[in-house]
């Protein structure tokens, strides 16, 4: 299987997570997920008073500079461990 396509199997694994997942995961798969599939910020950043979204680019702007192939690797590997942890507390 290619990198392109355990990606895009690990996204539709991501949405699997369960709602507890922290907010700071969730805005760390964000960013990587943006990165790879997007590239680096494109966008200007969202204003004071739009937190939601504030915090979405900030997350994606955090990954800047990482080439596409690392950003769908750091995913991966993200949603793994989220994976792992919601399977050893069940």
């Amino acid at each position: 299987m290619g990198l392109k396509e355990e990606f895009e199997e690990h996204a539709e694994k991501a949405k699997a997570l369960p709602e507890s997942t922290s907010n700071e995961n969730k805005l760390i798969l964000y960013g990587l997920y943006k990165q790879a599939t997007v590239g680096n910020v494109n966008t200007s950043r969202p204003g004071m008073f739009n937190m939601r979204d504030r915090a979405k680019w900030d997350a994606w702007k955090a990954v800047e500079g990482k080439c596409t192939d690392e950003a769908m690797n750091d995913y991966i590997t993200k949603v793994k461990q989220l994976l792992e942890e919601v399977a050893a507390s069940a």
